[in-house]
């Protein structure tokens, strides 16, 4: 399901730990202009990642607990502290800790990509409020799967730091947890319908993988837009809780378990056909799955033109390579090129991350359209589990 799922922060952080201690010397006399009126100790814990493990599992076991110290002073005037209420689980968050990413952030490091919570700490022109409801979700520019001075700094942990320009408001009508998984789903989604699919009203979809996080966001951008989709995944009982995602007014025409097939036992492509589509197929395939069998019997579903959108592989974890034992990009699939030209297909690599780093610009519009769908409640992020910060290790396991 989205992100896996998602552990909630108690609101009272001294529960595991976290106080912030102030020194209120604002009351005190002053006797020298270099001593500060207020400064600020913030502590708690913190996981971390400290080296590279053989596969995932041995990755989240070596996970440590560590203590957090962040003093004012050493925080950047353009910076935020915000005290972590929720933070988002990603596929890729597990892949990280192992070190089988094709991304490798500096050692050592905090993980969670996504964090929502309550600012405690801002510069002196900021036009953020102490106590203000916020939510962290700027992949690119902090927390560990960005590049720079904030790449330590995850959402795994009591307090955490980022610059101002990376920290959101929270919507009114999004809670904390929905809130701390909105933007990698979201972003990832909009970009391969919208920005690289062209994706329209009256069109057909089928998102392959819809009950994971991208997967669930793109179902609800297609029904946001108008578009009408089929939805694929491994679980009877995870697509109907997908299909209950679409809010707008494309319609969900079809679910199909690709794992076991449907109770008439058809392949994918005998189902699409089933679906009496008037015989020319899909107009876009959202693939976050991948696969050698799985790509054939997509690109025989289209319609001639038609736009196959990669957007992940997640049949084929290792293949995006990084630093650890296992990964190895000759792991990845294939695409048959004797259907992509018989299909007149365009095969559109769809990287968020990439394209946005080389043309930042490409990001403004996308997130005015997000927030503009969640004002209108045509998306809202899927919670699927809860963990308190304790059970760290559970909720990546999940």
């Amino acid at each position: 399901m989205p992100a896996r799922c998602r552990h909630s922060f108690p609101l009272a952080v001294t529960k595991f730990g976290g106080i912030m201690q102030t020194e209120f010397l604002r009351n005190l006399p002053v006797m020298r202009t270099n001593v500060p009126a207020v400064r600020s100790i913030f502590n708690g814990q913190k996981v971390c990642v400290t080296g590279v493990s053989a596969d995932p599992v041995q990755g989240i076991g070596n996970l440590s607990l560590q203590n957090q110290v962040i003093d004012e002073t050493l925080i950047p005037q353009d910076s935020v502290v915000v005290s972590v209420e929720s933070c988002a689980v990603h596929w890729v968050d597990v892949l990280m800790i192992a070190g089988q990413y094709q991304q490798a952030p500096p050692l050592p490091y905090t993980p969670g990509m996504e964090y929502s919570g309550r600012v405690v700490h801002t510069g002196p022109s900021s036009k953020l409020k102490i106590g203000e409801s916020v939510f962290v979700g700027d992949i690119f520019n902090t927390g560990p799967r960005s590049y720079g001075d904030y790449a330590a700094w995850g959402g795994m942990s009591t307090y955490s730091v980022a610059p101002e320009s990376s920290v959101q408001k929270l919507p009114e009508n999004l809670s904390f947890d929905e809130a701390a998984g909105l933007n990698g789903g979201f972003e990832t989604a909009y970009h391969g319908l919208i920005h690289c699919g062209d994706l329209k009203k009256g069109e057909t979809v089928l998102i392959q993988g819809a009950t994971g996080s991208a997967g669930m966001a793109a179902l609800q951008i297609a029904s946001a837009v108008g578009a009408n989709m089929i939805l694929t995944g491994g679980s009877d009982h995870k697509l109907q809780i997908a299909k209950d995602q679409a809010k707008g007014e494309g319609q969900v025409l079809g679910l199909y378990n690709y794992n076991k097939g449907n109770e008439e036992g058809e392949s994918l492509p005998q189902y699409i056909k089933s679906l009496a589509l008037k015989g020319k197929g899909v107009d876009v395939v959202y693939d976050t799955v991948g696969g050698n069998k799985n790509s054939r019997d997509l690109l025989r579903i289209m319609k001639f033109g038609g736009r196959y959108l990669v957007i992940g592989w997640t049949s084929t974890p290792l293949a995006g390579g990084g630093r650890a034992a296992g990964a190895d990009h000759n792991s990845a699939n294939s695409v048959p090129t004797n259907l992509m030209m018989m299909k007149g297909a365009k095969v559109i690599g769809c990287p968020v991350a990439i394209h946005t780093r080389l043309d930042p610009s490409i990001r403004a519009p996308r997130l005015r359209t997000i927030e503009d769908w969640v004002s209108k409640d045509l998306i809202k992020p899927y919670t699927s589990h809860v963990f308190s910060f304790d059970q760290f290790r559970n909720q990546l396991f999940l």
